[in-house]
């Protein structure tokens, strides 16, 4: 049963996969061809792309709340009902988009308050207007991918994902370094693609779900679904506290760059390569655990506790496996990795001495992101919001300011301490995932 529940969950995640492969290709792409362009503008790019990833996976984080419904809805056969839900996860997922697009708004008017250093300034403020121009299409992305993970259809989103992939590519090419009559834009350019990118992502799968014969009756229950408060209620209910559990861990590694920025422009670009490293590795262990969370929503739905459990060890399985094969990759291959991010021998020499660290905190990474996920299958998510806060706030922005500057470990101790808000949290998530699943649970 065990090894049966492996092979479902890597046959479901296998497609999310890679689609966040494709979206690492990308991440690595703007990196390196912005490094390539400057170091200045790849220290900018450090600094947007760290805040707006808060913004990012808060808006993500809002969307998962889907999962669970849908996931609930599909496992018992109610196939009607799940085109009304997506109704109403529209709308919710825009206003959300719109909400989170004003409050980022907000900060670019306070950009020069954040400590970076001034002469990124000028790079910095353009930039981040055109990649907060991509919000809205982003978080109507987002809930069409969540009803289509949900109902089993992983193949659809993958396909849409690598074709935005070689769009961001083809328009940096054009835009960063002014090719096929295009301007050279620089990291404006990046900026430019990403938001091309992302508009195609929204209105591909848009036209499919309005399209495809095979999603009738989901049209079918959009069109004749109400906006209900009760829905709205429901999708709140479970999308808040996710999306804070994931605006509260990237919110975490945002402030780690606001610091590596008050050490200057080499550690920030330094910590942007860094980064990136670990997001390959959660970008890749969240793919199995969107699969483990669907897997344990599909469970929840019929009510199979058992199951349920059986789903979230099988999904921890196969998650520890890739932690170690990523950590192994970074072990051996991050000198050539780092090269294709920069030229700089000051960035490269400087991110080689975060390895360790890097890799120590992929075990933490792998436990609370399985965990996480599924928690967020039982649809008792509650507990989500405030494990994150007390794990990446309480626990994690002091931990790295302390051990980067009265420890004086610097970018080192800034990297270290991510170890700490991750294991807290992986063990907080586990203990109530444990609790939502026993027998006694009502």
């Amino acid at each position: 049963m065990g090894h049966s529940l492996d092979y479902k969950i890597t046959r479901l995640g296998l497609p999310i996969l890679i689609g966040q492969l494709g979206t690492i290709v990308v991440g690595f792409a703007d990196t390196a061809m912005v490094g390539h362009h400057s170091t200045a503008e790849l220290a900018s790019a450090s600094f947007v792309n760290n805040l707006f990833n808060v913004a990012i996976f808060t808006l993500l984080g809002f969307s998962y709340g889907l999962t669970p419904i849908v996931g609930a809805l599909f496992g018992a056969g109610k196939r009607n009902d799940i085109g009304a839900m997506m109704r109403n996860a529209i709308v919710a997922n825009l206003g959300f988009g719109l909400l989170v697009g004003a409050i980022m708004l907000a900060v670019y008017f306070n950009l020069g308050r954040l400590g970076q250093p001034v002469e990124l300034l000028p790079l910095i403020r353009p930039y981040y207007l055109i990649y907060l121009s991509g919000i809205v299409p982003l978080a109507l992305f987002n809930a069409f991918a969540q009803w289509a993970y949900a109902i089993n259809r992983t193949r659809m989103p993958m396909w849409i994902i690598l074709i935005s992939n070689v769009v961001n590519i083809a328009g940096n090419y054009a835009f960063i370094y002014g090719r096929w009559g295009m301007p050279e834009m620089g990291l404006n350019g990046a900026g430019v693609s990403t938001l091309l990118a992302r508009v195609f992502c929204a209105v591909a799968i848009i036209v499919i779900f309005c399209t495809r014969r095979d999603y009738g009756i989901y049209r079918a229950g959009l069109k004749s679904g109400k906006l209900t408060g009760r829905s709205l209620k429901e999708i709140t209910f479970t999308s808040v506290p996710v999306s804070l559990q994931m605006g509260f861990e990237s919110g975490s590694f945002t402030a780690a760059a606001v610091m590596a920025g008050w050490l200057g422009a080499l550690d920030l670009a330094a910590y942007q390569v860094t980064v990136i490293l670990g997001t390959l590795g959660f970008c890749i262990y969240y793919s199995m655990g969107a699969a483990t969370s669907i897997m344990v929503a599909n469970a929840a739905g019929v009510n199979d506790r058992k199951l349920m459990r059986r789903t979230a060890y099988a999904g921890y399985r196969i998650i520890l496996t890739l932690a170690t094969i990523s950590s192994l990759i970074f072990f051996f291959l991050a000198r050539l990795i780092l090269t294709v991010f920069t030229s700089d021998p000051a960035v490269i020499a400087l991110s080689l001495t975060l390895i360790f660290p890097l890799i120590l905190y992929q075990l933490g990474d792998a436990t609370q992101i399985t965990f996480a996920n599924a928690l967020r299958g039982t649809s008792k998510v509650m507990p989500m919001m405030w494990i994150s806060l007390i794990s990446y706030v309480v626990i994690g922005m002091p931990a790295t300011y302390i051990l980067a500057f009265p420890c004086e470990m610097g970018l080192y101790g800034i990297i270290l301490s991510f170890s700490v808000s991750l294991f807290v949290a992986g063990a907080l998530f586990l203990y109530f995932f444990q609790r939502a699943t026993r027998k006694t649970q009502g």
